[in-house]
Order: structure tokens, then sequence, then C-alpha cells
């Protein structure tokens, strides 16, 4: 498995010591935490979007690993809630708060509801039946009752893009490179999207439509990055009644809610060409 450095006790140093083990006690106890903290806040009684918020919020200042579902070998169902993505920090956030939405508090239910939310029909196929791409991700959890895609409700226009990125850049992808029976049922997977009409909110549009926008809608930053639909993900949070992005932004930085507003933070990044927006389903 491939995770950020963990730095143990001089005594667990040892050949004996399963660090896999230890890792998943680790993650463990980080589940029983957001659980306990639940309880605590009697969130299981409020609305999706402000569990996710809360639980979301209490992974700020976790630190940000890149790459860390990619591991090695069979396809398995990675947990990490020591360090996130962009992507493991939305779908941690979502996960837990529908397993307390659920009243389901089990670390085993987390793990559960993870594979279901994390891959194609909730079933884990070898790699590509993992949803790679942010709009298939969103296209699939609609399909499950998780998300519900809002873009064109609240002002989208046509994302005429042709999406083929992954298939395009093997060299990016280790379990293509070493998998070519992969690369073909990654290109029907595109082929699959870009038989769907999407939706995007582009950048210079939004302040105009922000209200509609709500605490806790999970946001795509579309791309202009060539054969790619989002290049960034994260959770929308108002802040001083501004819209602002809670987000694990890049490596050397932790979970944090971004310093200027969402529109202002798209402007400063000449790629990012807009959002798509997925609100969480009541349970």
């Amino acid at each position: 498995m491939i995770y950020a450095p963990v730095l143990l006790p001089s005594f667990l140093r040892q050949e004996k010591i399963n660090t896999d083990d230890l890792l998943t006690e680790s993650n463990k106890l980080i589940c029983e935490k957001k659980f306990e903290l639940a309880v605590s806040l009697k969130l299981h009684n409020k609305p999706i979007n402000e569990v996710l918020i809360e639980i979301a919020k209490s992974f700020l200042g976790t630190n940000y690993a890149a790459n860390t579902l990619d591991a090695a070998g069979k396809e398995q169902l990675i947990i990490n809630l020591q360090t996130l993505d962009c992507v493991t920090f939305y779908e941690n956030s979502l996960v837990l708060a529908r397993c307390i939405k659920k009243n389901r508090l089990s670390f085993d239910d987390y793990k559960g509801e993870l594979q279901f939310v994390r891959y194609r029909n909730g079933i884990i196929d070898k790699y590509p039946s993992r949803l790679h791409y942010t709009s298939d991700y969103f296209f699939d959890s609609q399909k499950k009752h998780v998300l519900r895609d809002m873009t064109q409700e609240i002002g989208g226009i046509r994302f005429k893009k042709r999406i083929d990125f992954m298939s395009t850049h093997i060299e990016s992808y280790p379990h293509l490179r070493e998998n070519p029976g992969f690369v073909k049922e990654i290109q029907k997977i595109e082929q699959e999207i870009n038989t769907r009409t999407l939706y995007y909110i582009p950048k210079m549009k939004l302040r105009r439509i922000a209200s509609q926008i709500k605490n806790g809608d999970i946001l795509g930053i579309t791309t202009s990055i060539e054969g790619l639909d989002c290049s960034h993900t994260g959770i929308a949070i108002w802040k001083n009644k501004k819209l602002h992005l809670l987000h694990a932004p890049s490596p050397g930085k932790n979970v944090q809610i971004s310093d200027v507003t969402l529109c202002e933070y798209l402007a400063r990044i000449k790629k990012d060409t807009g959002i798509i927006v997925a609100r969480p389903l009541e349970i």
C-alpha cells in the first residue's frame, strides 16, 4: 500500500510488527473519533449537508498526500484517514456523513459505505471499477441516490469537451502501464462519459449564481487541460456570508478553508474554467 511516512516509536520498529495492521488500527481510531464527535454534536438529527460540513471541518489541518489510492497489485479498498488528497477528503467526509445519518457507526459500516461510494455500482472489480473521473463519480453517485448533480438546475451551461485523459496519458498511471487490458476498459468508460450531456458553471458566471450553492455541496473544478473534466475538488462552505472552498489543496499544504472566496480562488488559476455541483441526498 502507498502511505505517507508514519513515524513509529522505536520499540515498534521491529520486523515482527505488521505496519499495515498498525495503520488499520490508526484509521479505525480516527473513524471512531469522528463518530464520537457526531454523537456529541447530535449530528444524526441534522440535514446531511450540515453533517458533512461538520465532519469535513474536523479534518482541518490534516496533511495532504497524493496518490493514496494507487497501491501496487490487486485493486482493493484502501483506507487512509490520516492523510488526504482532494478526492479522498470530500469522499471520506461524504461517507462518514452517510454513516452518521444511517446511524451505522462501526468501522465495518464505514468500510462498506466507502466501497459503495468509491466504486462503480459499489463493486470492486479491478482498477477500472474505481470511479476515476469526477463527472463519472457524480454520475454514478446520482444513480445510487448518493448525490444529485445540481449544475444544470442552478444555471449551468453545456460542458462540451472530449474526456480521454487517462487513455491518452497511460504513462501517468502505473496500473494502465502494467495492464494493457485495463486501457481498453478505461477507453470504454471514457466513450460512455462522452455520450452524456455534461454541464458546468463558468467561473465568470459563478458570482451571479453563488447564492444557489449550499453548505456541503461537493464541487468539481473544471479544467482547460485537454481530455480532463476536473482537476480539483472540494466542498462548498459559507463563511461570513461569502462562498469559500473547503479542500485539501496540494502537496505541502493541509486541509483548509480557502483564504479567498471561491470566485477569487478560481480567478487566480488560469486553467480552472468553472465548477460542477453535486448535492448530498438525504437518507
